[in-house]
């Protein structure tokens, strides 16, 4: 099979650089935070196996992609105008699209916007919610409670930046831990969703003596270089949009995703957990749903902590909704 290849296309007046692997029907890979297009490592070589054409994108802000500097840069509909754009740049005029964590709505949305163009759309981690009718951050306030909810706490510019600077490497291997299904717990016993007021998302995190069987000593290194080169304002700057967005996004509030979709949640995974009332509407939000499966004892981390589960419904659900050409 051939290796994976690289390169940066223009896409949307920005820089987006793609990692391919095999040939086939266009399969765009959208990855979370605090990862980047590493974290399909484990999809690439399955879905090009499968015949298909797979295309992991560092998303804007990440990696070797631009990094552009005005926080609304990073507002939903950018994102989506970024995914049509590789689209075009890799000579294809359909995809289906996968995206996990914030790749779930950024594929979501791609979905729901341009239905022409995305045909297929998988969901890791985060379930399809439409914008409902409150202000997402006044949402968060109210899951805080006496805390702050981590998605407030990264609302403000350089706030996050600064605790995580500190030392990324143990930042990084903290978040990745206390959000998988080997989670040993916090020093206080409450969630890493939360921070106290005054206090420090790093402050709920337990480091482990030996990695998790998941992560090894190379992956937590291709991590921490990336984000060591490029720093985290642009990977934080897509949390600092979720108002804006919600605006952007009012007029397509009450229409479901078309497409044919699948969901793939973590029985030990946040998003997921909180995620159980858009999950018991998917017969509404997602009509032509080809399947939801939440993995027993799976974190945050399905790509990485579950790749051969992961890989075998990616692959059966394009299969029946994307089939790859014979010959």
């Amino acid at each position: 099979m051939n290796a994976a290849r690289h390169q940066v296309v223009a896409a949307n007046g920005v820089r987006i650089h793609v990692v391919e692997q095999g040939e086939g029907p266009l399969v765009l890979l959208l990855h979370g935070f605090p990862e980047s297009w590493y974290s399909w490592r484990h999809q690439l070589p399955a879905l090009a196996a499968a015949g298909y054409r797979a295309a992991a994108i560092d998303v804007r802000g990440y990696g070797r992609s631009s990094k552009p500097a005005s926080v609304d840069s990073y507002r939903m509909l950018a994102h989506v105008a970024d995914n049509l754009g590789v689209v075009a740049a890799l000579g294809e005029e359909t995809a289906g699209v996968v995206g996990h964590d914030w790749g779930s709505p950024i594929a979501a949305a791609s979905a729901l916007l341009r239905p022409d163009v995305f045909r297929a759309v998988a969901l890791l981690s985060v379930p399809y919610s439409p914008a409902g009718p409150t202000r997402p951050t006044d949402a968060f306030r109210r899951m805080g409670g006496d805390e702050e909810f981590y998605i407030l706490y990264f609302q403000q510019p350089g706030r996050a930046e600064a605790e995580i600077e500190e030392d990324v490497r143990s930042w990084l291997l903290g978040m990745y831990v206390a959000a998988s299904g080997d989670a040993v717990g916090t020093p206080d016993g409450r969630t890493i969703a939360t921070v106290p007021a005054g206090g420090r998302l790093r402050d709920r995190f337990v480091i482990p003596d030996e990695l998790p069987g998941w992560l090894g000593l190379e992956d937590l290194d291709v991590y921490v270089g990336e984000f060591e080169r490029t720093g985290f304002t642009g990977a934080l700057n897509r949390y600092r949009n979720v108002d804006r967005d919600w605006e952007d996004l009012s007029v397509w509030a009450r229409r479901p995703i078309t497409v044919p979709s699948l969901f793939i949640g973590g029985e030990r995974d946040g998003p997921t957990l909180w995620g159980a009332s858009a999950i018991a509407r998917f017969d509404q939000t997602l009509p032509d749903l080809r399947g939801s499966h939440v993995l027993a004892g799976c974190g945050h981390w399905t790509t990485q902590e579950r790749p051969s589960e992961v890989n075998d419904l990616l692959v059966g659900f394009l299969r029946s909704a994307l089939p790859p050409s014979k010959g």
